[in-house]
């Protein structure tokens, strides 16, 4: 095949696509450029189904990181696990491609998108998005594509597709959008309290962007495309649909409306068992055949399952737990459950519980980050834990999964919109969500106990939080929406919306689909029903803690900061980290953050470490004025004046003529070494010098005469005199350089 290349201008950049020439054995491979952007992505199937009851499609976002000129970090200087970054991306492009293979694919797809070159400006996700859609479409894999996404931002009132890193900074909404050109079918944002109306406009203009790319691919798929491979979809034998429609069908749908998660869940779990044991007693030709029919049993008792759940909503409007479509399971909201942890916060929805702890600690502590993004670290981390026991299940436990970090990622995203900045809180916060127990809408609740917990913590956020997931059921041209959907709506319905926000608005949203898309009917039917929820729970939640604690935890790092001139920094830090090594040690190891710029910030349980702190380091920075007052220490005597010192770091110079208004014939009558004088500064030459008087700071005697000048003296004493302040000078020199 020969080489195939087109460009396209898209919203002002060069978008082009190669095909024929990279990568030719995979079963479709596109390069896309993007302006700087090059991605290469290859999507392979195998040519025998697998033996499994899910669809086995693997998607990978490969960052090298020779794509931003930089070497990986890490011992053995090479990429090794994917970063949060690019599990996220992954998952990005997963679903929204998902929903668009047949039922009943069971073929394992593998597709890789591997980053050349990356230019921050042009989006390396969208490019791996646009190239996953177009690898398959132009594949022999079947695939009902192309689909595309974009990037949305709203930047002074104005909405960008794609924008630069610079826009996406100063954005108030950014909004990432999938779909085909008939419908959205993934959607993730973050906002700062948009409106829902404002969300919509933002769907609308990245569904149109969305469409121009579709037409691209469109174009590509008809030079390009290969003829697609012969299927055969997955299956179930019509002997057991039969058995089990006969024997257990109508008593799976009775089981489905008991009202408990346990109790429904183990009742349906004893029936499929029993279909299964009767299902293996059937004469079956070999062990591998009767292994597969009792699968299938299992499976068509699912179908069964999940068609009631879908009836009972879609026409009589009633859930598995008897609720009403719109409305939310019980509520409860506790703060301050762990004595000792800076923050704490429990959020109960139904038989969904989180808790949610808040850690705060120095700005050095921030997240580093070693990925092809422009950020470098992460001064706010929510992080989601699921173990398995909070849905009564014994599992693998480990480092988190793509699940546990997407809903990490989306919790953090809401709360990030609502922290205070840097300047107003110079603190590195981690919150923590431990998920005790699970039916549905465990990342919403995280959001909501996080909330809670970052307000306990005394951290002044803008506005509290709350989340709730929203449902769809469509059955043929009717569909229904579902409020803080459970675990059975999330896994048999057609849609899991979750949207977080403050009374003033959204922060973050999250669509996934597993029809080929919805309508901006039902998006913004489900805006505004979300809306109504999320209300109540702010209700719940504010009964339990209405504002931000004035101060944090007792047990939380106290802090204070200060600015130090750029020019005094190397004296603070001393020569080899020495001055404030000396400091650290002194003030019961506080912990010293130092910027380029000056700002400097001290942390400490103990106020008293950090009070100290600030005050030897004040004294090393500190510089002397004119008409300040100093209880100075007398360093060195000599016959006509003396050095005292005024605070660490700076001496000036006592004259005799200084030290009193009457006259003195010779300074070390009066003043030695270690004395204390109260002293005002006279005088600071350009080179730094500073004089003292000590006169100055005594009350003028009364009837004080100034006393007449001296007459001019003969030559011998004037020579004398002239080396007597030549002495004086030479030895103001050698104090100041020491």
């Amino acid at each position: 095949m020969e080489k195939y290349t087109k460009s396209w201008d898209f919203h002002g950049r060069t978008l082009t696509v190669e095909n024929g020439e990279i990568a030719k054995q995979a079963g479709g491979s596109v390069l896309i450029r993007y302006d700087d952007t090059v991605v290469l992505s290859a999507a392979t199937a195998s040519n025998q189904a697998k033996d499994t009851d899910f669809f086995p499609l693997t998607v990978l976002y490969q960052e090298k990181m020779y794509a931003a000129g930089k070497i990986p970090g890490g011992f053995l200087r090479r990429e090794g696990r994917p970063s949060e970054h690019a599990t996220l991306t992954a998952r990005l492009i997963d679903r929204p491609i998902r929903p668009l293979f047949a039922e009943g694919f069971r073929n394992e797809v593998q597709v890789v998108n591997t980053v050349f070159s990356v230019d921050p400006d042009c989006s390396s996700e969208m490019a791996s998005l646009f190239g996953s859609s177009l690898a398959l479409c132009v594949s022999d894999i079947p695939f009902n594509g192309p689909v595309a996404g974009v990037i949305v931002a709203r930047v002074d009132g104005e909405y960008v597709i794609n924008p630069t890193v610079e826009q996406s900074d100063r954005a108030d909404l950014n909004l990432t959008v999938a779909g085909t050109k008939e419908a959205i079918n993934m959607v993730e944002a973050g906002a700062k309290e948009v409106t829902e109306e404002d969300m919509l406009t933002a769907l609308q203009i990245g569904h149109d962007a969305i469409k121009e790319l579709c037409a691209i691919q469109e174009e590509v798929i008809a030079a390009c495309a290969k003829e697609k491979m012969e299927i055969v979809l997955y299956e179930i034998n019509p002997v057991i649909r039969k058995y089990i429609d006969e024997t257990g069908a109508e008593r799976i749908r009775e089981a489905v409306s008991i009202k408990g998660k346990l109790e429904r869940y183990g009742t349906i779990d004893d029936l499929i068992a029993e279909m299964e044991d009767a299902v293996a007693d059937m004469d079956w030709e070999n062990d591998a055949a009767l292994e597969k029919a009792v699968k299938q049993a299992h499976e068509y008792c699912v179908e069964i399952e999940a068609a009631e759940v879908r009836r009972l909503i879609s026409e009589d409007k009633i859930r598995p737990d008897g609720r009403g479509l719109d409305e939310l399971r019980p509520l409860d909201s506790q703060v301050d459950l762990l004595p000792r942890a800076h923050g704490s916060a429990m959020f109960t929805r139904g038989e969904t519980q989180v808790l949610s702890v808040t850690t705060l600690g120095a700005l050095s502590e921030a997240q580093i980050i070693d990925d092809l993004t422009t950020v470098t670290e992460k001064r706010f981390m929510h992080q989601y834990n699921f173990p398995p026991f909070s849905v009564g299940e014994v599992g693998r436990m480990g480092s988190p999964g793509r699940r546990e970090i997407g809903h990490g990622a989306l919790g953090e995203r809401a709360l990030l919109q609502v922290l205070p900045t840097v300047d107003e809180f110079p603190y590195a916060i981690r919150t923590s969500a431990e998920v005790l127990e699970s039916n549905g809408s465990s990342s919403q609740a995280s959001i909501c106990a996080g909330t809670m917990s970052l307000m306990a913590a005394g951290v002044p956020i803008k506005a509290m939080v709350a989340g709730v997931a929203m449902g769809l059921i469509t059955v043929g041209d009717t569909y229904s929406i579902l409020t803080d959907i459970q675990g059975m709506e999330d896994h048999y319905g057609d849609m899991d919306f979750k949207v977080a926000g403050t009374r003033n608005g959204i922060t973050a949203l999250q669509m996934d689909i597993k029809v080929t898309g919805i309508s901006q009917e039902i998006l913004r039917e489900a805006l505004a029903q979300a809306h109504k929820g999320r209300m109540e729970i702010l209700d719940n939640m504010e009964k339990a803690i209405s504002e931000p604690r004035p101060e944090v935890s007792k047990y939380a790092p106290k802090m204070d900061h200060m600015m130090i001139p750029v020019d005094k920094i190397r004296i603070v830090i001393g020569k080899g980290g020495e001055q404030i090594d000396k400091i650290i040690e002194e003030c019961d190891n506080v912990k010293i953050d130092i910027d380029d710029d000056g700002r400097c910030i001290i942390y400490h349980t103990d106020r008293e470490a950090i009070n100290k702190a600030k005050t030897m380091i004040e004294n090393l920075i500190r510089e002397a004025k004119v008409g300040e007052v100093y209880d100075a220490v007398v360093s060195e005597v000599r016959e006509s004046f003396a050095f005292v010192t005024l605070f660490a770091g700076t001496d000036a110079l006592l004259h005799v003529s200084q030290l009193s208004w009457e006259r003195v014939p010779n300074i070390a009558d009066v003043l030695h070494k270690g004395d204390t004088v109260k002293v005002k500064v006279i005088s600071i030459d350009e080179s730094g010098k500073v004089k003292v008087s000590a006169k100055e700071c005594i009350e003028k005697p009364e009837g004080y005469v100034e006393p007449k000048k001296q007459p001019r003296s003969k030559t011998g004493d004037r020579k004398k005199t002239t080396d007597s302040a030549n002495v004086e000078r030479r030895v103001f020199r050698k104090k100041s350089a020491e």
